[in-house]
């Protein structure tokens, strides 16, 4: 497997904060549902109120 520049690698924005991330090998098999940079910005999230 040919390794790729850290400047190569797929990024997103972070729901929470707004700062970009950039892909982790532990992301591999769900990179299109992360939406966090961190544990810590998906905690903060206030949950989406019904009604």
């Amino acid at each position: 497997m040919k390794m790729r520049k850290k400047a190569d690698l797929p990024h997103k924005l972070c729901a929470h904060c707004a700062l970009p991330f950039s892909w982790r090998k532990k992301w591999e098999r769900d990179w299109d549902q992360v939406k966090y940079c961190s544990e810590r910005c998906r905690r903060s999230t206030k949950p989406v109120e019904k009604g």
